[in-house]
């Protein structure tokens, strides 16, 4: 898939930092981890299909705030399987952030959240060939 045909939703500046030149990406900086799903949910409904796992990672909905994620730039049909992917993962984050709410974290801490979600992006951007 090119670059041209996906766009890459953030709230993570060091993602945009990074892939803003190459990728068509939509940095929502003051949107939170769910809003971020709930924005990719409503794009969907749009016609966008998911082209990444909202739940990618072994970090837990409640622990960062930062999330990335890729849906294709076109719209098209509606990707009824991305939707249920996206309504089941806002259903996980919301019973993990019911359980425990996200930590009022150090910005050394965000920072490594935030590595760690450029890290995911960089390897998917990758092997969808965007770089």
């Amino acid at each position: 898939m090119s670059k041209k045909e996906s766009l890459l939703i953030t709230n993570n500046i060091r993602v945009y930092d990074k892939f803003n030149k190459t990728v068509e990406v939509v940095y929502l900086e003051d949107y939170k981890y769910l809003d971020i799903l709930y924005y990719v949910r409503d794009k969907i409904h749009e016609g966008h299909e998911l082209l990444t796992h909202p739940l990618s990672g072994s970090i837990k909905p409640n622990e960062t705030p930062y999330k990335s994620i890729i849906i294709s730039k076109n719209k098209g049909q509606l990707d009824s399987q991305g939707l249920i992917i996206v309504e089941n993962s806002i259903l996980t984050a919301k019973k993990f952030m019911n359980n425990k709410s996200t930590p009022n974290w150090t910005e050394s801490v965000l920072d490594d959240f935030r590595v760690i979600d450029l890290s995911l992006m960089e390897n998917v951007i990758e092997k969808l060939g965007h770089i």
